[in-house]
């Protein structure tokens, strides 16, 4: 196993890793619209928060030498399932070859974020 670390997403808060790299597949950690510039949530609805954690995904997913193309699964916690078709936009325009995908609400997210992906993907 191998540990994956990019300056371009953001540092875990937490004890774990931004994803690990095992055998011909990545798992990323959730990541939630944290700007890796500033640490800081800056994005406020669910469309632009949805935009970062997409960024994120990408930065780490790269960083693992692989692509959002190549995701296989995600998970998807949604605060609000009233965001679920705007989130679904964005996610869209990222997740082109659709990977399977659960979305399920979540009552609080870390920092109170709106959203929060995790995915898997071929290496």
């Amino acid at each position: 196993m191998n540990t994956v670390y990019t300056e371009k997403a953001p540092q875990a808060i937490g004890p774990y890793s931004q994803a690990i790299v095992c055998g011909s597949f990545v798992f990323t950690s959730g990541q939630i619209p944290i700007n890796p510039a500033t640490g800081a949530v800056e994005a406020a609805t669910i469309e632009e928060q949805s935009e970062q954690v997409c960024k994120n995904l990408q930065a780490v997913l790269e960083a693992a030498g692989t692509s959002l193309e190549k995701a296989v699964k995600t998970t998807c916690f949604l605060s609000n399932m009233d965001d679920f078709a705007a989130f679904n936009a964005v996610y869209a325009r990222y997740f082109t070859g659709k990977p399977a995908r659960s979305c399920v609400a979540a009552k609080q997210l870390p920092k109170n974020v709106l959203v929060e992906v995790e995915v898997i993907a071929e290496k």
